[in-house]
C-alpha cells in the first residue's frame, strides 16, 4: 500500500504565475487516495480559482483568515492539526519571508506557523528574486529549522529570464512528499543497487544478452532513498526513468558493472546486487558487422567476471544481497548459491511464476538469509518487495551487528 494512502494534506498555494502547476500536484495527490485541503492566498486567486482546486480535490477551498464558517472551528488551527504534511506550492518570496520571520498575517502563513507536520516549500519566482542574499538567507534559515526545501528547477522563465527558479515538476514534488511521509530507519545507510541487463557485444550490432527491464532494480533503490539512505544505483540499459535524488550510472556490459561497482564499495555499507549480469561474453568481438552466410555461425563463449563472488570475499562489515532467477529447485540452488557468494541474503524468484520476473511490474520471491530465516512473498508490487527486502535486511543487520 502507498504510504501517501489515506494522508491528510494541506496544499498551499500563494500568488505567483505557477500556481496553475499545483492543480496537477493536487490531480497527482488525489489519486492516490489522498485528502487534499487547498489553501490559496488571495493574490493566487488572481491566478487561478478556488473553484478549480475545489473540483480537483472535491474539499471546500480556504483563502480567508477570518472565515466565518472555518472559524467556527477555528479554520487554521484545524488545517494545521490534521494535516500529515503542508506543501506550499509555488512558494513566492513573500511566504519565504513571512514564514522566515514568524509573520502570520494570512490563512496561508497561519497555518504553516501552527502546524507541528512536515512542511515542504517549493520555491519559485524569478532568477533575481531566488539568487537574492535575503531570499537566499531566508531559505537557508527555513531548512535549519527543519523545513524541507526542494529546490527549483532551471530553464525559461514567465518573466522572460533564463535561470533557476522554476517550480519543480510535479513528479518530483510527489517523490519528495513520498519521503517525508516514510520512515527514515535507513537514515546514515550507503545503499550500492545494481539493476537491468548487461550486453556483450559480438559485433557493432549484435550483442549476448537478457530481459531484464531493471524495473526490480529501480524499485529497491526508490525504496532506500524513501527511507533516508544516500543510494547509488548502477544500471545496464533500461527504459526505467532516472528518479530524482539518486545517483544513476548506466552502463553497457559486465566488465563496465565490475568497474563501477568497485568505485562506491568502499563507501557503501548495504549492496544489493538485482543486476541481471551475463555469465558468458564472446571470446572475440568483431570490429565489422559479420555478415550473413549460408553457413552456420559458431560463437565461442567464455565466462564473464563474477563480480558478486569477488564482493563476497571483501565485504566485512558491509551486508551482501544477491538475486537468483530461477526455473527449477528454488530453494536448493537459492542456498547453494548463498553459501558459495559468501551473502547474507538472496532474494530467489521463479521466473515461471505468473505475475514474476522480467519485464513486469510485480514479483514474488523467497528471501533466505544467512541465519537460516527464510520469507515467502507473494505476487505483489515490486516497489512494495523492494521495501520487505529491507524489513529483511534490518532484522538481519541487527542480530550480526548487534
Amino acid at each position: 500500500m502507498s504510504v501517501l494512502k489515506n494522508k491528510n494534506i494541506v496544499v498551499c498555494v500563494s500568488g505567483g504565475i505557477a500556481a496553475y502547476k499545483a492543480c496537477d500536484l493536487v490531480r497527482k495527490l488525489v489519486l492516490q487516495d489522498v485528502n487534499v485541503n487547498v489553501v490559496m492566498t488571495k493574490n493566487a486567486c488572481e491566478f487561478i480559482t478556488p473553484l478549480t482546486f475545489q473540483t480537483l480535490s472535491h474539499n471546500k477551498v480556504s483563502v480567508d483568515l477570518f472565515d466565518l464558517e472555518r472559524e467556527s472551528e477555528i479554520g487554521h488551527i484545524a488545517l494545521a492539526d490534521n494535516a500529515d504534511l503542508i506543501v506550499v506550492a509555488p512558494a513566492t518570496s513573500t511566504v519565504l519571508g513571512k514564514v522566515s520571520s514568524g509573520i502570520s498575517d494570512n490563512l496561508l502563513t497561519a497555518v504553516i506557523m501552527a502546524s507541528r507536520c512536515p512542511v515542504v516549500f517549493c520555491p519559485s519566482m524569478n532568477v533575481n528574486m531566488y539568487n537574492n542574499p535575503i531570499v537566499q538567507g531566508n531559505i537557508n534559515k527555513l531548512s535549519r529549522v527543519g523545513y524541507k526545501i526542494i529546490q527549483p528547477a532551471e530553464g525559461s522563465l514567465a518573466c522572460g529570464w533564463e535561470g533557476k527558479g522554476r517550480l519543480p515538476d510535479t513528479e518530483i514534488i510527489m517523490q519528495e512528499i513520498e519521503k517525508e511521509l516514510s520512515p527514515d530507519d535507513l537514515a546514515g545507510e550507503k545503499v550500492l543497487v545494481t539493476a537491468g541487463p548487461t550486453r556483450e557485444h559480438i559485433d557493432p550490432v549484435r550483442f549476448i544478452s537478457n530481459p531484464s527491464s531493471g524495473k526490480m532494480g529501480f524499485s529497491i533503490a526508490k525504496s532506500a532513498w524513501k527511507r533516508k539512505a544516500d543510494v547509488v544505483l548502477i544500471s545496464g540499459k533500461t527504459n526505467e526513468k532516472v528518479h530524482h535524488g539518486i545517483k544513476t550510472i548506466f552502463i553497457d556490459n559486465v566488465d563496465q558493472m565490475n568497474s563501477e561497482v568497485k568505485k562506491y564499495f568502499d563507501w557503501s555499507s548495504i549492496i544489493i546486487k538485482s543486476a541481471a549480469v551475463g555469465d558468458y561474453q564472446p571470446v572475440s568481438f568483431s570490429k565489422d558487422k559479420l555478415k550473413k552466410t549460408n553457413g552456420n555461425l559458431k560463437l565461442e563463449l567464455k565466462k564473464t567476471k563474477d563480480i558478486i563472488f569477488e564482493l563476497g570475499k571483501e565485504k566485512d562489515g558491509k551486508i551482501l544481497v544477491g538475486f537468483a532467477a530461477e526455473t527449477s529447485d528454488l530453494i536448493e540452488n537459492a542456498k547453494a548459491k548463498l553459501k558459495e557468494k559468501n551473502l547474507d541474503m538472496i532474494v530467489v524468484n521463479d521466473i515461471n511464476k505468473k505475475g514474476a520476473g522480467f519485464e513486469v511490474d510485480t514479483n514474488s520471491a523467497i528471501l533466505i538469509d544467512r541465519l537460516g530465516k527464510s520469507e515467502e512473498l507473494e505476487v505483489m508490487l515490486k516497489e512494495q518487495m523492494a521495501d520487505k527486502i529491507f524489513d529483511n535486511i534490518l532484522e538481519l543487520k541487527s542480530k550480526i551487528f548487534c
